[in-house]
């Protein structure tokens, strides 16, 4: 379980992340070879209940900027005891971002050798485009990166990603299931691509469960890929 005693935060915040427990588990985000790790993205696992009942229940009691602050040094935490080498991928509320004490905490306690990485805003659940362009900002200064989660599904539509202007965007499962049997989705995934590249915007080919999808997504020119025909979360 992830302790956060540690961690220079005020006493406030250290009274309300006690309450969490949580472990993270990672998953790969491979280059084209499907073998080379670009990335390795953070999944919280709550002990006592799912994502979702814990998002839900953060949520209703307005408590969204705990799990916030939770997430991403939680996640640091457990890249950096697993000795991980690569981009650390890290998931983020669109309706969150740092204050500044949160921020010098962060600094204060990852200053030594801390990797850049990247910041997956999710589609849920809602946006706000005045701390997300906020996010944006704090994402650039550091020269890391701003990924936007499950395009084409939830929030993550194409008005978000020309307002967020994201270094990566990871494509919904939803857009690429059975695509290598399916024309109308391979014409849809490469209208994405193209475009995105020609705003220099990588893509990864997101949830890949079948060879079939994997073969076909390479040859639409995704840049990344992800999923459970390459590695299980673990």
């Amino acid at each position: 379980m992830i302790q956060f005693n540690d961690i220079p935060f005020s006493p406030k915040m250290s009274a309300a992340l006690s309450e969490l427990k949580i472990n993270y588990v990672f998953q790969s985000i491979f280059y084209p070879d499907g073998k080379s790790v670009f990335a390795r993205e953070a999944l919280m696992r709550p002990l006592n209940m799912t994502v979702t009942e814990l998002i839900n229940e953060y949520t209703r009691r307005n408590e969204l900027y705990t799990l916030e602050v939770a997430t991403l040094f939680g996640a640091m935490k457990e890249f950096r005891a697993r000795g991980y080498s690569e981009l650390p991928s890290i998931n983020s509320f669109p309706c969150e971002t740092f204050a500044d004490e949160e921020i010098q905490a962060f600094g204060d306690y990852f200053s030594a050798n801390l990797p850049h990485f990247i910041v997956e805003t999710l589609e849920y659940p809602e946006f706000d485009p005045v701390i997300s362009a906020l996010k944006r900002k704090h994402i650039s200064l550091c020269d890391n990166f701003l990924a936007l989660d499950d395009f084409g599904s939830g929030l993550n539509t194409e008005e978000i990603a020309e307002f967020m202007k994201p270094n990566i965007i990871k494509l919904d499962r939803s857009l690429l299931t059975g695509v290598d049997s399916d024309k109308a989705k391979q014409m849809n995934c490469n209208k994405i691509i193209e475009a995105s590249h020609k705003c220099g915007v990588k893509i990864v080919a997101e949830g890949i469960e079948t060879k079939g999808e994997f073969d076909c997504m390479k040859q639409l020119g995704a840049d990344f890929f992800q999923g459970f025909y390459l590695e299980m979360p673990a």
